[in-house]
């Protein structure tokens, strides 16, 4: 079978795990002028049993881009029919661990709460199981922690969920272990970038060096020249090393001609890799990708239109707007009333450079198949426990990580855990650096600090090293030092801002 038979089949494969319903892709790579291709899928259920769903895809091929957005769309439909299927638990998380012991339920306080946040372990929730990775046990999670849409939840109540459902740690992938080895990136990459880009960017510019001589894959390289021929100046940055793996993200501007729409400026591509070339390349092409949707996905109807035929817009249309984050949609409506210059001069903290690191001195080890880079990440954390919700079906497969320690979702959220809160007071010293005062030690100074959530061994080994076993996080500050960034932390769902904007109604929550 050639490549290209292979990746159709796969496309297929994805396409077939779907359920009934309405799906089509559109090809979008003539939105701008990168040269990616862009593909964007979505999946509609006439019957309403199913909610509305769109993922988009790139690659240096259509064909890869396709297959991408139809492990996005399985991914997310995948997960959510898996849903379905789990025997729900309720009960407290102390009358758990009785019956289960330490092993069988995960202990809430892990999972990164929102500072400030109410916790009970002897209140009652809900439970769904998950499995544990490395030897197959069954083990239960809170309900919101298992999914990646608050919809996937009907039974439960919102107002007992501890923190927001988020889609960190999915992945899918024709095999386990692909599907597996996605969403523990993913983690990795969410986990350096919750303290360490956006309003917190640090400002470390990685130098692929003269005509990119320091970047060994020729299609990256040829990607970069290719950006500068047409006149988009990128910038690629380091969030992190740790776990000795590189995360980064790829940020830009157009310095020559324009950009597709104005919100194309606010692009960003993200990764977190062993190899430091495949995680450069994934997050250069996201970038590029990213600036197609964003346009495609915010910007005023009459502009979109033409890039999809009527049967998308009819698919489209017909479904209700769901339920939106109120920050996001509003600061997102105001964003897209923003002309270029005026983009461009907001998001000067993100494109800022205070440091230059060559990027081949990021450490990098070759990692092959899945199943070897999946050995590769549960190796690198070995100290980690690693959940997931799985949910495999002929050639596709879809699963929700859970990792109990690694961090998320600071700046929009405020969940943060130790490991966090050592990040941040190591660049509290500095009062020019943004996370200057967001976290302390002791008793919250203000009612804008509130106290982080640890289970007490993570207290105790905060106060050996830092001398006090309380932390804070100074939420009114975080909400100050994002301001008018939030949509680069959390966005509305597509055509949401120009729908609501051509006369729908929406919810705001």
């Amino acid at each position: 079978m050639s490549v290209l038979d292979a990746l159709d089949a796969t496309a297929r494969d994805y396409t077939a795990a779907l359920p009934p319903g309405e799906t089509d892709e559109i090809e979008l790579r003539e939105a701008d002028r990168t040269g990616v291709h862009v593909v964007a899928a979505d999946f509609a259920d006439p019957t309403g049993e199913w909610p509305r769903s769109g993922s988009f895809g790139y690659g240096l091929s259509v064909e890869r881009a396709r297959v991408a957005a139809r492990a996005e769309l399985a991914e997310e439909m995948l997960l959510s029919r898996h849903l379905r299927t789990l025997t729900r638990t309720r009960d407290s998380w102390t009358a758990l661990r009785a019956r289960y012991g330490d092993d069988g339920v995960v202990d809430p306080l892990r999972l990164t709460l929102p500072a400030g946040g109410t916790y009970d372990p002897d209140a009652e929730r809900w439970w769904l199981p998950a499995t544990r990775v490395r030897t197959g046990e069954t083990v239960l999670v809170p309900a919101e922690f298992a999914a990646a849409y608050p919809v996937d939840l009907p039974w439960q109540d919102p107002a007992e969920r501890l923190t927001t459902v988020i889609t960190n740690g999915c992945g899918a992938g024709d095999t386990v272990e692909r599907a597996l080895a996605h969403a523990l990136g993913e983690l990795l990459q969410r986990d350096g970038n919750s303290t360490a880009f956006r309003a917190l960017d640090r400002g470390i510019v990685l130098d692929t060096g003269p005509d990119d001589g320091f970047v060994a894959d020729p299609d990256t390289r040829a990607l970069l020249a290719h950006l500068r021929s047409v006149g988009i100046r990128v910038v690629p940055k380091l969030a992190t090393t740790a776990f000795g793996v590189t995360d980064l993200h790829v940020v830009g501007h157009d310095v020559a001609g324009d950009p597709p729409h104005p919100i194309a400026l606010t692009a960003c591509g993200e990764a977190a890799h062993p190899d430091r070339e495949v995680a450069l390349q994934k997050a250069l092409l996201e970038f590029c990708s990213a600036r197609v949707r964003k346009t495609f996905a915010h910007a005023a109807l009459d502009t979109v239109r033409p890039l999809a035929p009527t049967s998308y817009w009819d698919r489209e249309l017909a479904q209700p707007l769901p339920a939106q984050e109120a920050r996001a949609f509003t600061t997102m409506q105001d964003w897209t009333a923003r002309g270029a210059d005026e983009l461009r001069g907001l998001l000067e903290p993100v494109l800022a450079e205070h440091t230059r690191m060559r990027f081949d001195e990021l450490p990098t080890t070759a990692v092959g198949e899945p199943v070897a880079l999946l050995d590769d990440l549960m190796g690198r954390l070995r100290e980690f426990d690693v959940l997931a919700v799985l949910a495999d079906r002929d050639g596709a497969c879809a699963v929700k990580v859970i990792v109990p320690g690694l961090e998320v979702e600071t700046m929009s959220y405020g969940r943060i855990g130790r490991r966090g809160v050592d990040r941040l007071l190591d660049r509290a010293a500095d009062p020019h650096d943004p996370a200057f005062g967001l976290v302390g030690l002791g008793a919250p100074p203000s009612p804008g600090a509130r106290p982080v959530l640890l289970p007490d061994d993570e207290a105790a080994r905060l106060g050996d090293e830092r001398g006090d076993d309380r932390a804070w996080l100074d939420r009114d500050r975080v909400d100050r030092v994002v301001g008018d960034l939030y949509p680069l932390y959390r966005e509305p769902t597509r055509h949401a801002v120009a729908r609501v904007a051509a006369g729908e109604e929406v919810e705001l929550r």
